[in-house]
């Protein structure tokens, strides 16, 4: 008995030794990348592309695995109960932190449960109306919607989906009444908006650009930080509103489970950190349609992550959308 005690006790002590010594090594086999989207979609299209450069940049290959289902919940399930070693990691999205302030009864924290490692990518959504629509900028768009209160329709790909808040948040900050038209996926939006069901819409900027610069859908304002470089005379909605609410962007990132080491998550960030420096992750982010927005460091990533959880709270709260 005192033998097992002895064995027992001389583990406990050792364990910190070894872990820190994985630490140290680290890493020492593949690493895991769980994307919560399907296989061929952009979000996954990217991590495969930019996978073998952070391998390169670590040592060890990337593994990408797929795990679909419950709006990327599932995913974040599967890596929040994952070892926090360092060999599983989830590409973490605005999509989470919606789902989280839509369903708080979820069984996953977005804020608790993840160490957040470094930022990668963001996108805006962009007001559109048809080419042939008679608004040519959002003043007129806003003004005409007042004129005709109930009148006008705005298009997204479902209820919570990042087109359905823009569109009720600028029907909210502008004091509009228009109608909601779910639609049955986001790239029906722009066929909605061609046959005239709806008047005006926000789809995602990798989604918009080809049917802007086809003619067909006119730009009327952009719903990023600052004006994009491919849209340089196109306003923020920011400009035109005065509200950071109206600052919207889908981004995504690398997040490890809970209580990963910090000498692990050095190693991933300033890992992901070279990898974007490249010319190479520069050109796969932009072909997709969106920014390259690296953190400064993973502290900075987790406190603009808090940051946007409590904004996303505010807007649900503003559009009075219900959480579930």
């Amino acid at each position: 008995m005192q033998r097992r005690a002895f064995l027992a006790t001389s583990a406990a002590c050792c364990l910190p030794v070894w872990t820190a010594r994985a630490a140290d090594n680290f890493p020492v086999r593949p690493v895991r990348i769980v994307v919560p989207y399907a296989a061929g979609g952009g979000p996954d299209v990217q991590t495969r592309q930019l996978g073998p450069l952070l391998g390169e940049a670590l040592g060890q290959p990337i593994v990408v695995e797929n795990k679909v289902g419950a709006a990327g919940v599932l995913a974040a399930q599967v890596v929040a109960a994952a070892a926090p070693d360092g060999y599983t990691v989830l590409q973490g999205a605005i999509t989470h932190l919606l789902q989280k302030v839509l369903q708080p009864s979820l069984k996953f924290d977005p804020l608790a449960d993840f160490s957040p490692i470094g930022n990668i990518s963001t996108g805006a959504s962009v007001l559109v109306v048809a080419a042939d629509a008679p608004w040519r900028t959002a003043q007129e768009l806003i003004a005409a919607a007042r004129a005709a209160p109930g009148k006008m329709n705005y298009g997204s790909g479902g209820i919570g989906t990042t087109a359905h808040l823009a569109g009720a948040t600028l029907v909210a900050l502008a004091k509009l009444q228009a109608t909601h038209i779910p639609l049955r996926g986001s790239v029906e939006i722009a066929g909605s908006l061609l046959r005239g069901d709806t008047q005006f819409a926000f789809p995602i900027a990798a989604t918009a650009l080809p049917q802007i610069q086809g003619g067909k859908l006119r730009a009327l304002a952009i719903t990023s930080a600052e004006r994009a470089s491919a849209l340089p005379e196109v306003p923020t909605l920011h400009e035109l509103l005065g509200s950071k609410l109206a600052v919207q962007e889908a981004w995504s990132g690398l997040w490890a489970p809970a209580r990963t080491p910090p000498e692990v998550m050095q190693r991933l960030f300033s890992a992901l950190g070279s990898t974007l420096k490249t010319p190479a992750a520069r050109k796969i982010i932009e072909a997709g349609g969106g920014q390259l927005a690296a953190s400064a460091s993973p502290q900075a990533y987790a406190e603009f992550i808090r940051a946007e959880s409590a904004k996303w709270t505010e807007i649900v709260r503003l559009i009075g959308l219900t959480p579930n």
